[in-house]
């Protein structure tokens, strides 16, 4: 059985597709008590650790996970986006301290699994003018790892949703010769709204207030404020109607014949709106939970707004299943080369 032990894990997004996979998780580290407690309910025999990462990644880990140096297989993750110090001239672990990413980086150093899976937003190759990642990718070279990156969008594996993910895979240099890794291809089918909605379960939901539902009662399923009365729109947008670009989030209603856009942190923000189709309404927790490929019994615990949090977090489902099964691929041809090298 393939190890795993996944560090900002959320509220299991990106563990569900990687247990989906094919690997057992030994460990999973996450702050948020929400998330936390979502974890523990739905998975009982996870090893769900509730803590700062900084009060784990200082300690002995082979000790902790009762690993052996180099003996886990799959390290999965993603940290915040946050600009380094740059304190030294040499670009390196130091100078991520004070970031979460050091944290990661300090697992990476002290466990060496065969292989890794580090997970952000699109927007981290250009955090700080690029600095950021060019500084991320430096430490896992020193870490060991040959590294190899693509930008993926979960609409092409599986996902009712626009979301592009920057992934970024690392094989231990010493295994390169035994892995090798590639990213999953696209699906020839692309799931749309229609495809999800029409049946999902009744969740928790925040309605829009009643001048703002009759205004989207006015907008048609794929339009936005551009489809209205303009004095409507104008007065609704207020300061916004003078702002420039096509400001297409505004009053944006979905058709059931699209897939969705980024599932957010919470249930209606103005310049991103993603109003049901069919109703005049934000969507629930339970079909942004569908649009991320969360099965229907994964339950999500905590308040409303921290339930529309943890889904809007997530990795979706799906895309992590392609991306880990693929891992999963590698490390088992790994396998059964040095098991016909040792019978030779």
């Amino acid at each position: 059985m393939k190890t795993s032990i996944e560090l900002f894990a959320g509220a299991g997004g990106l563990a569900l597709g990687v247990e989906k996979a094919g690997f057992h998780t030994i460990g999973l580290i996450e702050f948020d008590k929400d998330a936390a407690d979502t974890l523990k309910k739905n998975r009982p025999d996870w090893n769900v650790i509730h803590d700062d990462i900084a009060n784990i990644s200082c300690l002995d880990l082979e000790e902790y996970f009762g690993l052996k140096r180099g003996e886990l297989d799959l390290l999965s993750g993603g940290a915040p986006c946050q600009a380094f110090s740059y304190a030294g001239k040499r670009l390196g672990l130091e100078d991520a301290r004070g970031t979460l990413f050091y944290h990661y980086a300090m697992f990476l150093e002290k466990l060496q699994p065969k292989m890794f899976l580090f997970e952000n937003v699109r927007g981290l190759l250009t955090h700080d003018h690029g600095k950021t990642y060019e500084t991320m990718l430096g430490i896992f070279e020193h870490a060991g790892y040959a590294i190899d990156k693509k930008i993926l969008n979960a609409w092409d594996y599986g996902v009712p949703q626009k979301r592009e993910r920057l992934i970024t895979i690392g094989i231990r240099k010493d295994l390169m010769k035994e892995i090798t890794y590639a990213f999953p291809k696209e699906h020839d089918y692309k799931p749309v709204l229609r495809d999800i909605l029409p049946d999902c379960p009744e969740g928790p939901g925040v309605p829009y207030g009643e001048k703002k539902r009759k205004i989207f009662e006015l907008v048609p399923p794929g339009g936005y404020w551009r489809d209205i009365d303009p004095e409507i729109a104008k007065d609704y947008m207020k300061s916004c109607w003078n702002m420039g670009g096509g400001r297409t989030g505004i009053l944006r209603r979905m058709s059931l014949d699209e897939p969705s856009l980024t599932v957010l942190t919470s249930p209606s923000q103005k310049q991103t709106e993603r109003c049901h189709p069919t109703e005049a309404r934000p969507f629930t927790v339970r079909e942004n939970a569908r649009c991320q490929t969360f099965p229907d019994d994964w339950e999500f615990c905590g308040n409303v707004s921290s339930q529309y949090k943890q889904v809007g977090n997530a990795v979706p489902v799906n895309l992590a299943y392609e991306i880990a099964r693929e891992i999963h691929k590698s490390l088992d041809a790994a396998g059964d080369k040095n098991e016909l090298r040792e019978a030779i």
